[in-house]
């Protein structure tokens, strides 16, 4: 049984999922991924609704209080 089961979206109704996300956050001008993120997720508009466990443990990722799993480096064209 799924936490989000019954869980309707507050902005549009529709229902919420679990699934997995990545998370694209900027962090003292560094871009960070967070993959493998559990997130309700609305079927309807996308909405993504998170755990309080959830964000704490991004929010010690994004701080450094967890191990970096890899550095990538990201191309950056100019239009």
């Amino acid at each position: 049984m799924s936490f989000w089961n019954s869980e309707r979206c507050e902005y549009c109704g529709g229902a919420i999922i679990e699934k997995t996300v990545i998370l694209y956050r900027r962090v003292r001008d560094r871009h960070v991924l967070v993959e493998n993120v559990p997130a309700g997720v609305c079927v309807e508009c996308g909405m993504r609704y998170y755990t309080a466990n959830v964000l704490k443990t991004v929010e010690e990722s994004l701080h450094g209080r967890r191990e970096m799993k890899q550095e990538v480096l990201a191309p950056v064209y100019s239009f």
